[in-house]
């Protein structure tokens, strides 16, 4: 064999060894994490079957607990996620023709059912002023500008 291989087939085989031992300290550990399960009596013996069935049935229903449980906490994250604000939409805009560049912006943050509010601000030469409305049901009862309103339709857009 020529001697420029040795190297790279020694390191070659130093990899696979070392990936065997990972594979196989993985397959112990694996062993110990997983407790065996307890072998069925034998049927001649029928109070030692009946106390298996019985511990088999405590475990389903502790299971089976737990499951529901799971279940009715899925449902309150999916609901208290729904009422997050978790849509946004910016628009960013120059309302006025003496100021550069688009400083001022509307910024909507609405919740699944379109719930929440968009935030407005308007930057001149001299001053920033800030203007807040509520959306309910993806309406405002006051008056939105158009950005405002572009705002409020790119954050119910499906993502």
């Amino acid at each position: 064999m020529p001697e420029s291989l040795a190297v790279p087939l020694a390191l070659g085989a130093l990899v696979l060894a070392l990936a065997a031992l990972l594979m196989a300290l993985m397959t112990i550990r694996r062993g110990k994490i997983v407790a065996p399960e307890r072998p069925l009596p034998a049927l001649t013996d029928l109070d030692a079957l009946e106390a298996y069935l019985g511990e088999q049935e405590a475990r389903l229903d502790a299971l089976s607990g737990a499951s529901r449980a799971a279940d009715e906490q899925l449902r309150a994250t999916d609901e208290q996620g729904r009422r997050a604000l978790q849509n946004v939409g910016v628009v960013r805009y120059n309302p006025f023709d003496d100021t550069g560049s688009n400083q001022s912006f509307a910024l909507a943050l609405v919740d699944a059912e379109g719930n929440g509010v968009v935030l407005s601000s308007l930057h001149s030469r001299q001053q920033t002023r800030l203007y807040l409305k509520e959306i309910v049901g993806g309406q405002s009862d006051a008056q939105l500008s158009g950005e405002e309103t572009e705002a409020l339709r790119r954050a119910a857009l499906p993502r």
